[in-house]
């Protein structure tokens, strides 16, 4: 489980297609030892470091995962979205994030605001129903707030810090990223639904 909280902007150094999978060497940068079998969120996606070695780390990513998230764009000198998986004893600074991608979203358009940004989403329909102003949804692996939304439309809002310490700021009009809606909201839909 992870917080979506990124840790570090980490960079894709050598990105390998096999048969219908990929392999991804990341530089993990100041990160702790991920070590072999760990977990690892990369953009949002939850995968397995298949190799670890300090300052690095390896994962396998399988079609299923390329199929429904953003994986299979990247390419080396990519940078990434990283965040090692939550302790147990440790703070729980955004919201619960699984690294299961939900689907796939698309930059609509990006404004300044002060010293921040305002970011539109195109959003697939069949994930608005776990959405609702106010509410968590993780982007590209980063916790953060719906603004406002407006049928297959969200806005969210992006701090000066957020900008810095990962790949939203990077972004432009047009790009896909991955979307993580509040498992919370999906429980819920799922408890309705055994009571009917």
């Amino acid at each position: 489980m992870f917080t979506g909280i990124v840790e570090h902007r980490g960079i894709v150094t050598r990105a390998e297609k096999r048969n219908d999978g990929m392999r991804l060497v990341l530089d993990i940068g100041p990160l702790p030892d991920v070590g072999l079998g760990g977990s690892i969120s990369v953009n949002g996606v939850c995968l397995t470091a298949v190799e670890a070695a300090p300052g690095r780390a390896t994962v396998e990513v399988v079609k299923e995962t390329l199929d429904r998230s953003t994986l299979d764009s990247l390419d080396a000198g990519h940078a990434v979205n990283l965040e090692l998986p939550m302790r147990a004893d440790g703070r729980f600074g955004g919201h619960i994030v699984q690294g299961h991608v939900d689907g796939v979203g698309e930059i609509l358009g990006i404004e300044s605001e002060g010293d921040g940004k305002r970011m539109q989403l195109g959003v697939p329909e069949r994930l608005t129903r776990y959405m609702v102003e106010k509410g968590s949804i993780t982007v590209d692996g980063v916790s953060l707030t719906i603004a406002a939304l407006d049928g297959v439309e969200i806005e969210i809002a992006l701090i000066p810090h957020s900008l810095e310490m990962t790949t939203l700021g990077l972004r432009s009009v047009g790009e896909k990223v991955n979307l993580e809606v509040d498992v919370l909201a999906k429980y819920v839909e799922s408890l309705l639904k055994a009571d009917r």
